[in-house]
């Protein structure tokens, strides 16, 4: 609906009147005096140090005739604005004083009829109080008398309650009111034993004690046999206590009915490990060995399941109901939270020795997904444990175990990445020999053609496939972190795991075994089984300066955006990871330089000290051995120009 224009500009006029009337007596926006800040200046028109002559002569001098025309139009217009304004105040105060009058008035009309009201009020008081008295003075005589009779009233019905209970007791027995018969028997429990000297309150007592005992064995065969409901045990448990059965046999006995059952799951779930055989009783139908999505689930729908069902009842019967009376004195639920805490530890030790049995079977790093997922059930069905027992050491226990799996997956997918690199050398070597045995040293070292795959191609195939591992590595790791997993938002999977664990102890790790192996192929031929070929030296050598200008750059940019790593604790540097690297691309260079000229000068001391430059011919053509040293010095020139290339775009620098 749209607004009334006029009505609209009456109210911005009404508002600004009554600011100019704040602004005039000082006030702010809330009513209330505000401090004025005056002005000095004689010239400010709303100061109190204005001067009008001094006012008057800056605008002459300032102002040209036209803006004094057109100043002096405004400040008409703003008087006669102010006149305006401050007509309409004066009408506004008139017509709230005129108000004020009447409600004054009224206010007088209406306290005098107040107090007409008062009065009569105070006259009815006086008559109920005279009326009050008399009422007490007429049975003052009489009211002695009728407490007494109150008192035989009260006596001879307890002792007719007590004459009638042996009665009362069988007929609620047979009526399987179990619950009324304690409370008939606990009201007078205390009043027999009080005269249990006198002859008849003794008999009455004996009875009423054979078939109270003869009830207490009915509740606790009820309690033993333990079919009945929730609600059944609870009301047995209630019974029993307050017919002062000791609370801790009664503790003991449903800990240790709950304890076979748990048992069974356990036993089952070690028999699936091929662990010692359940015993015949509790024999549950054995499976094939599962997965461990499987395991876990079987474990948490039958044993954290039952677990967590025999701690709600436990905590109903003994814990959570409130303690009245004499039970109150005896502390039952500290005593029954001792003994709940200490079964839960014991079952939950067995229980986890045999998940981390089948965490560790988890050999294989192909698929992540299912050994994540069961992890992630684990510790997402602990959790219903930790509200129900929110200061049991289980949950925190089960969260280790989650943190020890997944640092051994670390490790497991760094031996994988580590042989992988190791089993892709082998296939490279093996490339690099299959040319020389069908074309010799020149098919080598012109890098395939025909006979296999060049020394650039054999180069980017195992970075490609190195990188590619690395990926897929970091993507299955990655499961560990996602948002649907529920221990991921664990301090250590935020912090830790991703700075620690995944970029310190996988992908540092492997950089550094990376130029450590490649090092290694430096060392003294026989070493390692046989003597390095020079090519895979060079290969190695220009491998370590690629990752050395971008490879680890970039692998650890990845990882550091793929699991939002923040580098609270100490992890190792860029550039020292890149230093480590150059240092082994200029050793292997150093010793494939070192290998080439020894393979040449041992070429050319043979061929000397193999002729007998006695009786040899003078020679008129080049030699033969000449000849081979120029070949292979070709060789190793087209090998360096294939990965170092002169003039190209990454002209490495070794120093």
């Amino acid at each position: 609906m749209d607004s009334d224009p006029a009505a609209e500009a009456a109210a911005g006029r009404q508002r600004r009147v009554h600011g100019m009337l704040k602004l005039y007596y000082g006030l702010n926006e809330e009513g209330k005096p505000g401090e004025r800040c005056e002005s000095l200046d004689p010239c400010d028109i709303n100061g109190p140090h204005f001067d009008p002559e001094v006012y008057l002569n800056k605008l002459r001098k300032e102002c040209s005739l036209s803006e004094l025309m057109d100043q002096e139009a405004c400040m008409v217009k703003q008087i006669r604005a102010l006149d305006s304004d401050m007509q309409t105040l004066v009408y506004e105060n008139y017509n709230k004083f005129i108000s004020a009058t009447d409600t004054i008035r009224k206010m007088k009309n209406d306290f005098k009829k107040m107090e007409d009201e008062m009065d009569c009020l105070a006259a009815n008081m006086a008559a109920i109080t005279e009326f009050s008295a008399r009422i007490s003075g007429t049975l003052q005589d009489q009211h002695v008398q009728i407490t007494k009779l109150s008192g035989v009233h009260t006596l001879l019905r307890k002792l007719q309650f007590l004459f009638e209970l042996p009665a009362r007791l069988n007929k609620c027995v047979e009526l399987q009111a179990h619950s009324q018969a304690v409370a008939y028997y606990s009201k007078a429990r205390s009043v027999l034993r009080q005269y249990q000297h006198m002859p008849s309150f003794r008999g009455i007592q004996e009875d009423c004690q054979l078939i109270v005992a003869q009830l207490a064995e009915r509740l606790r065969q009820r309690f033993r046999d333990g079919g009945s409901s929730a609600q059944d045990l609870s009301e047995c448990v209630e019974l029993l206590l307050k017919l002062d059965e000791p609370a801790e046999e009664l503790c003991d006995k449903f800990l240790g009915h709950a304890h076979s059952r748990l048992e069974a799951d356990l036993a089952g779930m070690e028999a699936e490990l091929g662990g010692p055989a359940p015993e015949p009783a509790h024999s549950p139908a054995v499976s094939a060995p599962s997965d461990i999505l499987e395991f876990i689930d079987r474990g948490c729908n039958e044993f954290v399941s039952s677990l967590c069902l025999v701690i709600a009842s436990y905590q109903e019967l003994f814990i959570s109901r409130p303690q009245e009376g004499a039970l109150a004195s005896k502390d039952i639920p500290r005593m029954a939270s001792g003994k709940l805490l200490a079964f839960v530890e014991e079952l939950c030790d067995r229980y986890f020795a045999l998940v981390e049995r089948r965490i560790q079977e988890e050999k294989g790093v192909g698929d992540n997904s299912l050994l994540v997922r069961a992890l992630d059930r684990f510790h997402r069905r602990l959790q219903a444990v930790s509200k129900l027992l929110p200061g049991s050491a289980v949950p925190a226990r089960g969260t280790e175990i989650v943190v020890r799996a997944a640092r051994a997956r670390l490790q497991q997918y760094l031996s994988a990445l580590q042989s992988f690199y190791l089993h892709s050398l082998t296939d490279v070597r093996q490339a690099l020999a299959a040319p020389r045995l069908s074309g010799g040293a020149g098919g080598a070292a012109a890098g395939g053609g025909k006979d296999g795959p060049g020394l650039p191609e054999l180069l980017a195939s195992l970075s490609a496939s190195i990188l590619n591992q690395i990926k897929a590595v970091l993507a299955s790791v990655h499961l560990f972190t996602a948002k649907d997993i529920t221990f991921s938002s664990k301090p250590y999977f935020k912090g830790e795991f991703c700075s620690q664990g995944v970029r310190e102890g996988l992908i540092v790790r492997f950089i550094q075994f990376v130029c450590q192996s490649s090092r290694q192929f430096c060392e003294t031929a026989g070493d390692r089984g046989g003597a390095t070929p020079p090519s895979l030296l060079l290969l190695l050598s220009r491998l370590c300066l690629d990752y050395e200008t971008s490879t680890i750059s970039y692998i650890l940019t990845l990882t550091d955006e793929q699991f939002l790593v923040q580098h609270h604790a100490p992890v190792t540097a860029v550039t020292a990871l890149c230093a480590e690297a150059r240092g082994a691309a200029q050793k292997l260079l150093n010793h494939y330089v070192k290998v080439q000229g020894l393979i040449v000068s041992q070429m050319l001391r043979k061929s000397v000290e193999t002729r007998d430059w006695v009786n040899t011919i003078e020679p008129r053509n080049v030699r033969a051995v000449m000849k081979r040293v120029v070949e292979d010095t070709t060789s190793i020139d087209v090998q360096v120009g294939l990965l170092y290339e002169e003039g190209g775009e990454v002209t490495p620098v070794l120093v």
